[in-house]
């Protein structure tokens, strides 16, 4: 959970920071419709579920750039960190409120899906806005609107504008053409991301799906 602050005479960003920040402070977000065609069978054929694998496609995503890391700590300086956790929403069916909860995160999807699982069973009736607690501060906030295709989605945030990490989410996977769609919502903070880091970010998210087969690991059967 190591942070490292930013030296801000070094840093290449300074003046598009200083300036989404203290002139116009603003968020933007993006939405497009991840192609899961390849992924969705997949997780099928193996019994798995699609949003714990959303989860780890967002968390590692984010945890290949510093762009997707960057905020500030509880000390207020402004800096990232080396790694982040998802914080993750899931809905209560008996009395239709949601939970948070967080789960540690691997780069190896089959130990990420256990810590997932464990969880769940553990902390997955537990009602409240926080089902777990003791959330670290290295967390990166991914939700799911699973009951409607959205074609678009933002958060409006009411605070002093300072929150800078990324928010995903996702909505109800739908069949256009032949194709399996998932629509995915990016909300991202002007002072650290731009056009082109959303764009990468919602492009790798692709290229996960794409190559699914890389990251979750052969059914032990076809060995």
């Amino acid at each position: 959970m190591n942070f490292t602050v930013i030296d801000m005479n070094k840093w290449e960003r300074r003046s598009y920071f200083e300036h989404y920040m203290n002139v116009t402070r603003c968020t933007f977000s993006i939405t497009a419709n991840l192609n899961i065609t390849q992924l969705l069978p997949v997780l099928r054929a193996k019994g798995l579920k699609l949003y714990p694998a959303f989860l780890y496609m967002v968390t590692k995503t984010v945890n290949a750039h510093r762009e997707f890391r960057v905020c500030f700590n509880k000390e207020g300086e402004l800096g990232y960190w080396e790694k982040m956790l998802p914080s993750f929403t899931f809905f209560h069916k008996d009395d239709k409120t949601f939970s948070t909860m967080w789960t540690e995160f691997s780069n190896d999807f089959d130990v990420f899906y256990q810590n997932y699982l464990d969880d769940m069973n553990r902390y997955g009736e537990v009602k409240g806005l926080s089902a777990k607690g003791n959330e670290p501060p290295n967390t990166v906030n991914v939700s799911c609107i699973p009951w409607v295709s959205f074609t678009g989605f933002n958060l409006n945030i009411y605070t002093d504008g300072r929150y800078l990490l990324p928010i995903t989410t996702c909505g109800k996977y739908f069949e256009q053409a032949g194709e399996i769609l998932l629509p995915v919502s990016l909300q991202v903070h002007h002072a650290i991301c731009d056009g082109y880091h959303a764009g990468v970010f919602i492009n790798e998210l692709q290229e996960m799906a794409n190559n699914c087969e890389q990251w979750l690991s052969p059914d032990p059967a076809t060995l």
